[in-house]
């Protein structure tokens, strides 16, 4: 698939298609992709949509996940999966980078560059991941105002508003604010670092008939779930935020780590994608093909030994 071909395009808005993946039944599973080529991987891989977490777009700018990058940053990042993969790319939206007015702009913004879905949280700036102490937490009121500027400003982007309520405001402050912002024009509710199997039921139980999403995150409060127990418990939705940021991090660290010690990286082959599934995901061939004026590549068998 190349996104310079009209026939490789996607049909319909990737707004619809993620609210067609949200509402069909089973459990839509949404890895995290934190560029292009994860996105093509994680299509490979038979995944109909990924997800842009705020902290692995930071990270990889070798940014702290503190509300710091702009919008016009997020959208370099979901232009670049969206136009790789052709998938419908749900978006970190942060706390909507300021008011009613600010995230009109996000929403339209990022509809622009080809998301599909986007969640704002109920945090204050400076936000924190959701897993960390010392949240700060906007009034239900001013999120839901947020909420409904989101769903005005819309043409298709789902709406999914997170709560980070739980921590401080326990199972029924987070009830209470998302039932508000439903009421305001979400779609789905977001329910942040949840940290048992009665928690993430319960939740669902009093949010009878609202599209719900779960975090299975690495190294936070929740225990590891399947999606296939996510679903069990009540809900529609799970992803994978930082998980191929973090094992492409650790790779690179160790290859790094490998060439300082042996002088190359003749001892980490073996570790490595070949030319030729490279050249697959990204589909070189395809590319080649739309211009007759370029030789078709022939990649080399094997390394030449010394």
């Amino acid at each position: 698939m190349t996104y310079l071909s009209a026939h490789d395009l996607p049909a319909s808005p990737a707004g619809l298609r993620f609210r067609n993946l949200m509402d069909r039944q089973g459990i839509l599973q949404i890895p995290g992709a934190h560029n292009g080529l994860a996105a093509q991987q994680a299509k490979q891989a038979g995944f109909e949509a990924c997800y842009l977490s705020g902290a692995a777009m930071t990270a990889s700018m070798g940014l702290p996940d503190l509300g710091i990058i702009t919008i016009d940053e997020v959208c370099f990042f979901i232009r670049q999966v969206a136009r790789a993969s052709g998938l419908p790319v749900l978006v970190d939206g942060d706390t909507g980078y300021g008011e009613a007015l600010n995230v009109m702009h996000m929403v339209r913004s990022f509809e622009d560059a080809g998301a599909g879905a986007v969640h704002i949280e109920d945090q204050l700036l400076p936000k924190k991941c959701g897993h960390l102490n010392d949240k700060k937490l906007a009034t239900p009121h001013d999120m839901a105002t947020k909420v409904a500027a989101a769903a005005q400003a819309r043409r298709h982007l789902v709406i999914i508003a997170r709560t980070d309520a739980a921590a401080s405001e326990g199972i029924d402050g987070a009830v209470a604010r998302a039932k508000l912002y439903v009421e305001a024009g979400a779609d789905a509710i977001f329910p942040e670092a949840l940290y048992d199997a009665e928690m993430f039921a319960e939740f669902a139980r009093r949010m009878q008939g609202v599209k719900l999403l779960a975090n299975m995150t690495e190294f936070g409060r929740t225990p590891f779930f399947t999606a296939s127990e996510f679903e069990s418990m009540g809900y529609e939705m799970v992803m994978w935020p930082v998980t191929s940021l973090r094992v492409a991090a650790r790779a690179v660290g160790n290859l790094y780590a490998a060439i300082k010690r042996d002088g190359g990286a003749q001892n980490c082959v073996g570790a490595m994608q070949t030319r030729t599934e490279l050249y697959e995901t990204i589909d070189y061939a395809g590319f080649e093909a739309l211009d007759a004026t370029i030789v078709k590549t022939v990649v080399p068998k094997g390394m030449p030994q010394h």
